[in-house]
Formats: structure tokens, sequence, C-alpha cells
């Protein structure tokens, strides 16, 4: 067992101990074989440890969970230890046994047991974290309705990749698809097809990859399993003359009476390329006006800093504060926030001939937007919040002010296209006729082309010129 433990596993001690760059052990000093597991996500479970049948250093070691911290307190862990060891002394092999029937599940009792013990994240800089409870509604939903009809009595340990890849094609196929009435105003709608597929294939990958950590399985199936698990990549966005149908579509819809928390919503989608619920459950004090910010406590990839254009900052500070509500957008009926987005939503693309746009095409529309402005991708992707790693290392070196720079360009264009009554459409400054000579200048000692395109951006700059001496006149 090791040097003998001088610390008593308490309630003091487990909140004492804190995360490391490895996973590591507290041994209690009064219970032989208790120990406390500290993982780095932060996460702390109660164990015990003992030798097979009481033997010596050749008998197998054991390892086996009692609890997770909060679920059990330190001493309802401690008792549960004393029941366990105390198994073990009168020749019992309680974490063999548990292995043995764990190799025997079927995927229903799995599917149980994951969503007991296995919804975390399982990568990136969330890793070991807990899913987050809409994330893991959804998850446990489609393994329910797709694994549960066509697999959940098979043992989890038989099944093969070409199980695998005929379960996806029957799921594509609609065989799992149904649409019910379960009670007063609620059905459970499930869809097939191929995205359907895709999604639920990939979450039945995590299933068997926690599987085989927990030692159920020896193998994943799904990897060599001749399946599509990626989504086709979305490019869909708007021009924006599309921007422009938007604005006027939600302009007419706010005089003829629809919610105004709904419109200004959507507005805040385009002009800050958010992700639909970070807008819809935005909280004021997540709102930095000083510095142009919005600070997501809880966003898709955790705590995030986005930068705002003046034009989203202007209409935040349009909006009327509720007294007793901390959301920007307040529910109209009950505590929480305003969700009333899908009809309204629904009324604009269809009056803005604008078939299959969603909320999240205004995010790819902002990004395209960015890119096509001459944004660079570290400050793209400050806009947007990306959570892609190499994106995440650049935005943690990009100070605010720059990046804030950068949304003001971009929104400045989608605020442009949605009311163009309103944009500004004053000369150039001298700021920009300067850096337009300068490319002139550049330009001028390339090839033919550079210097068809210098001939162009003078013209542009003489234009500007007379266009400012005609104002100074004036």
């Amino acid at each position: 067992m090791g040097v003998k433990s001088q610390i008593s596993i308490t309630k003091r001690t487990v909140d004492a101990a804190h995360p490391a760059d490895k996973r590591y052990h507290i041994w209690d000093c009064e219970l032989r074989g208790f120990g406390l597991r500290i993982e780095p996500s932060g996460i702390k479970t109660f164990v015990t440890k003992y030798r097979v049948g009481g033997g010596g250093r050749n008998a197998p070691q054991r390892i086996q969970t009692v609890g997770r911290f909060g679920t059990l307190t330190a001493e309802e862990a401690r008792r549960k230890a004393k029941v366990i060891l105390g198994s073990v002394a009168a020749g019992a092999d309680p974490a063999g046994d548990l292995a043995a029937r764990r190799r025997e599940m079927t995927m229903a009792a799995l599917i149980d047991f994951y969503e007991t013990h296995g919804c975390v994240v399982q990568r990136g800089m969330r890793i070991g974290e807990p899913m987050k409870p809409l994330t893991k509604a959804y998850t446990l939903a489609r393994l329910r309705h797709h694994v549960l009809p066509l697999l959940g009595n098979r043992r989890a340990k038989g099944v093969s990749s070409g199980d695998i890849e005929r379960f996806a094609a029957d799921v594509q196929a609609g065989k799992t698809a149904k649409n019910e009435k379960v009670g007063p105003r609620k059905r459970i709608i499930v869809k097939g097809g191929p995205g359907a597929a895709r999604k639920v294939v990939r979450d039945l990958s995590a299933v068997f990859s926690f599987a085989k950590r927990s030692e159920i399985v020896e193998r994943n199936p799904v990897e060599n399993a001749a399946v599509r698990k990626t989504d086709g990549q979305k490019t869909r966005f708007l021009t924006l003359e599309e921007v422009g149908r938007l604005g006027s579509a939600l302009d007419e819809l706010e005089q003829d009476g629809t919610n105004v928390k709904a419109i200004n919503i959507a507005r805040l989608w385009a002009l800050t390329g958010c992700r639909r619920n970070e807008i819809a459950g935005l909280k004021w004090d997540e709102v930095d006006f000083e510095n142009g910010l919005l600070v997501l406590e809880d966003s898709k990839t955790g705590r995030s800093m986005r930068p705002l254009g003046t034009a989203a900052l202007t209409l935040l500070q349009q909006i009327e504060r509720t007294e007793d509500s901390d959301f920007v957008f307040p529910a109209d009926t009950g505590e929480g926030h305003f969700q009333g987005t899908k009809t309204p939503w629904a009324r604009a693309i269809k009056k803005a001939e604008l078939p299959g746009v969603t909320p999240h095409t205004l995010r790819h529309t902002i990004g395209s937007t960015a890119i096509s402005t001459g944004e660079a991708m570290a400050l793209t992707g400050a806009i947007l919040g990306h959570s892609n790693p190499r994106s995440t290392v650049i935005y943690a070196h990009i100070q605010h002010e720059p990046s804030r720079k950068a949304a003001n360009r971009v929104s400045k264009k989608i605020a442009a296209a949605l009311s163009p009554k309103a944009a500004a459409t004053g000369p150039l400054t001298i700021e920009d006729q300067k850096l337009l000579q300068t490319l002139k200048s550049r330009l001028a000692k390339g090839d033919t082309s550079a210097r068809k395109l210098g001939e162009a951006i003078m013209a542009l700059v003489d234009q500007s010129a007379a266009t400012q001496a005609t104002s100074d006149a004036v």
C-alpha cells in the first residue's frame, strides 16, 4: 500500500485538495485502502484500493470507485468504503465482480451508466468537465431515440464495426423516426436522415470511448466503421444585399407590432455574430459598455470575451432595463430570458425571401464579412469567440482594443446593410486617403495588373479629394 499516510480524509481535507497537472490520490491514515482521487479537471472521487483475496505483492490490485464528492460527503464515503473493504476481508472481489457484470452490459444499460458517470467533455480545454445541461439532454435523447430501438438489447462488448455501419444506414433511412403525442401540447419528434445519423454516431463513439476507459469493452467499434462522422462544412452566409432585405423585414415586423425583444435579438445576432442563446440569454452584467465588450460567463466554450462594434453597443444602450430581471431580454411572463424568437424569425426570413437561413447563418455572415473586409484571421476569431485551439491561442495574445476596432469595422458594414438610411455616407477621412495613396505608390512598382489597380485607386483618391473640396466650400 506504500508509505503510510498521515492524513485523515474529512470534508476539510477534500475541500483543501487542489487539482494538479496529473491525477493524484490522497490515502486515509485511519481506514486502510480508503482514498480520494483528484483529477486535473478538479473532479474529486472517493475510491478504495485492495489486493484480491487479501494476497501479497503478487496478488492483483483493484481500485473501486465509491462515489463522487458532492454526491457523497466524506463521512458517507467512509461508511461505504468500510462495507466494501469488509467484504474484501471476507474473500470477496467487489471490483472484479463489478467489472465482470459491466462486461455483460447491454447497450441500454451502458447508456444508463454513461448518463450517470460518462457525460463529460472528452477533449479540448474543458476535458473532464461535465457536459452543459442542454448538451447532455440532447445527447441522451439522441442515444435513447436512435440506439435503443436498434441496438438496445445487444451486448455492448459484442457490437462490431459492421453493426455500427448498419445502424447508421438504418437511422439515415428513417427507421427510428417518429412523431408521437405524449401529452397535452407535447410531442416527441424524432427525425432520421444523414444529419441525424452523423450526430448519433458521434455520440455513440463517445459512449464506446468511455466504455473502453471503464474496461467495459476492449475497443471502440465506431473508430473502424465506414460511416461519416463529421457534418458537411456550412458555407451559407448572407451577402450585404441579403442582409439589407433581412433588415427591411425586421423593420416591417416591428412596425406591425411584433415583439420588439425578438426583433432586437435578431438584430444583435446580425451585428455581433454571437450564438443564438448568447444573445437571447444575455445579462446586463455581461455587457461592458466602457470597453465595448461582451464578457460571457458561460458560453459554449466557457468564459469568453467578444468585442462589440458601435452599432451593437448603440442598440444595447437603447434597450430599457427591467428592474426585477438581470436579463437584457427578460421573459414576458415568469423568470428567465425571452424565448419567443422562433415565430418572428420564421416570419422575417419568409418576408425577406431567405429560405433556410438560420440565426447561425448570421454568425457565418459576420465571419465572411470580416475576412472579405480584410480583417486578420486572429481578429476574426476574436470577434466570433472561436473554440479552435489555434484560434484560442492567438486570441489569448490579442489586445482588446484592436479586436474591438475590427468588430466596429465589420459591424459598420452589417449595420449599413440592416438600415441603409441610418448609415453614414460622408467623404473619405484623411487617414483613408493617406492609406490609398500609399497603396497606389506601392502598387505602381509592380506588374501591369498592379499599375492598373494603382490607377484605379488614384482615381478614387482624386474623386474623394474633389468631394472633400466641395464639402469644405459649402
